[in-house]
């Protein structure tokens, strides 16, 4: 791999919402259609609208499908859902899937929330639909089974993914883990591919609560760290960097209990449900 995406650039949306929305106002404003009655035909806040065609916000088939025959686009516009629908990431999550597609081990670490991949979509959504400031719920709903989708990576490469995930014990205790989710934690964990520990209260240590962390290998043995806080993300290649969380995670691992340990762990949480 040449390059990493810088950190700095995570914020950056994607091409395709930034194109999409740019055409919008193109066509609004060559339309003589102001932005207001665009948000009224639409069902939208002019601000929403706004954001859309700046890119920031993802435009929604509903709004490209509405401006196309509001400004005679004559499909101009509708034809553009094609592409931002594939765009159901946040941005700075998109460099990290792509390398996740290609993975052949993944080591996770979690402080807070359940993995992505393994939630269920009720913690999904909850999760997704509770983002300040909020979705439209389309959107919502692309990046809920976007989600979902990429848990094919649990049971289809062949050969399999090797999987490692330590979830300290806040992630469990969260008031959004209901049973349905612990019971999906101890399904997934019966895996071959599949390590599940938890990293109980009493063996947490300072690195373990500095945040979520993820080591990526991909099929030519390059590894890749990644970092995510609440408003920037890291996805580094640079050995130093892999090199710290590789011995944070190992650390970590061997702090955590084993996995037939955890998995009573979280079935001694179900029956107290």
């Amino acid at each position: 791999m040449d390059a990493v995406p810088n950190p700095n650039n995570n914020s950056q949306p994607p091409a395709a919402w930034c194109y999409s929305g740019n055409q919008i106002k193109r066509w609004r404003t060559l339309a003589n259609v102001s932005r207001e009655a665009l948000a009224t035909a639409a069902n939208y806040a002019p601000e929403t609208i706004s954001s859309m065609e700046r890119g920031v916000r993802m435009p929604s088939s509903r709004l490209l499908d509405i401006a196309d025959e509001l400004c005679g686009a004559q499909g101009m516009l509708s034809a553009a859902k094609e592409y931002v629908r594939r765009e159901r990431y946040s941005a700075r999550a998109v460099d990290f899937i792509e390398r996740e597609r290609e993975a052949t081990s993944l080591w996770t670490y979690e402080v807070a929330l359940v993995p992505g991949l393994l939630q269920t979509r009720a913690y999904a959504r909850a999760l997704i639909d509770n983002r300040i400031p909020p979705l439209d719920e389309e959107t919502v709903e692309e990046r809920v089974a976007a989600r979902m989708e990429r848990q094919a990576i649990l049971t289809e490469p062949k050969p399999p993914v090797g999987l490692s995930f330590v979830l300290y014990e806040a992630a469990l205790r969260n008031p959004l883990v209901d049973e349905a989710q612990l019971q999906r934690l101890l399904e997934v964990s019966r895996l071959r591919n599949v390590v599940l520990q938890v990293l109980p209260f009493g063996q947490a240590f300072s690195d373990a609560l500095m945040g979520p962390m993820v080591l990526v290998e991909g099929q030519d043995h390059e590894r890749f760290a990644f970092m995510e806080g609440a408003f920037a993300s890291e996805l580094s290649a640079e050995p130093g960097v892999v090199s710290r969380v590789t011995e944070r995670l190992s650390m970590i691992r061997t702090r955590a209990l084993d996995p037939d340990e955890s998995a009573r762990f979280i079935e001694r949480m179900v029956s107290q449900q």
